[in-house]
């Protein structure tokens, strides 16, 4: 296990956010930290099976020892032998440290600092800030994200990094930079450079990564100015939210028996017009509130997560 960031993080990571609904991407990434978190109430029974897996698992502030072993799907598993992606690099900085959410499988820690390197050196691009990965063991996060669960997601900010080092408080504090048109139709030309294309499309280029995740405006960007070999565009796919950050989803690690696959994207570039209608359809650029408000879901349990998950949460916490 990458144990070089645990100590500096630990000075501020005590799970700085106490609970609410999850929020939609873009809203909780921009959410600012705090130097002065709280650290979460001890649960009245931990063994209750209708409590949330997401009290248990957000209050874990360290990994399990031994190898990364990944369990079950991105939006409903865990990991043991989380790695650190250390706070500060060469070419990449961490945000909200008080979430505590740079631990990730080492594939995604490697790919994250290979791709700042690679980024740095041909694009030109300072390089990255790097928002959520995953908690210490995975599984639901009480806030903002319903993946991220097994390690093998990273939220990648669309903001250039600064050419200094940020201090704590910048890292709480500071917003990303906003890429989406206020119409919702295309990106801002202001903000929007030939630089982000490099980016995203030297992050879709890696072998592992299995998709990219960005607002369909970035999508429409993309699809309408790449050049040359096009075939990365089939990993690029709209989704909500998204306008700050693009999401890196990588593949299950070789070995890993337990981590279930996704299905593979289409090797389509998805550019067409139909591809992209439903996303710049009214309905989604303008969503009309429902007469009858829905129930909220129910938070998983720990009974609806892979059974190995409860032997990740009783682990002994490895060392720092």
């Amino acid at each position: 296990m990458n144990v070089r960031a645990i100590l500096p993080l630990l000075l501020v990571s005590a799970i700085a956010v106490l609970g609410g609904p999850a929020t939609a991407p873009d809203a909780f990434a921009q959410t600012k930290g705090t130097l002065h978190p709280k650290p979460l109430p001890p649960l009245t029974n931990p063994d209750d099976p209708s409590l949330a897996a997401k009290q248990l698992f957000g209050r874990k502030m360290l990994p399990t020892a031994g190898p990364p072993h990944v369990i079950g799907f991105y939006a409903k598993g865990c990991i043991a032998g989380a790695e650190a992606l250390p706070i500060t690099g060469p070419t990449w900085q961490v945000m909200r440290l008080s979430r505590n959410r740079n631990w990730a499988h080492p594939a995604m820690v490697a790919l994250l600092e290979r791709l700042s390197a690679r980024v740095h050196k041909d694009a030109g691009w300072p390089g990255l800030l790097i928002g959520d990965m995953a908690q210490p063991r995975g599984g639901p996060m009480i806030t903002g994200h319903a993946s991220h669960q097994i390690g093998l997601d990273a939220d990648v900010w669309l903001t250039p990094m600064p050419n200094r080092l940020l201090s704590r408080n910048e890292r709480e504090d500071m917003s990303a930079v906003m890429m989406v048109r206020r119409d919702r139709l295309d990106i801002d030309p202001h903000t929007w450079t030939p630089r982000h294309l490099s980016v995203i499309r030297a992050a879709a280029r890696e072998p592992s990564v299995e998709r990219i995740f960005v607002n369909a405006a970035i999508k429409k960007a993309l699809c309408r100015e790449a050049r040359g070999d096009r075939s990365w565009l089939s990993k690029v796919r709209p989704m909500y939210g998204h306008d700050y950050h693009f999401h890196i989803r990588i593949k299950c690690p070789p070995g890993s028996r337990q981590c279930e696959s996704q299905t593979p994207p289409k090797p389509t570039e998805g550019c067409s017009a139909h591809d992209l209608a439903y996303w710049f359809s009214d309905a989604v650029l303008h969503p009309k509130p429902p007469k009858v408000p829905p129930k909220p879901k129910p938070p998983l349990t720990l009974a609806q997560l892979p059974s190995d998950c409860r032997q990740v949460l009783a682990a002994p916490d490895a060392r720092p």
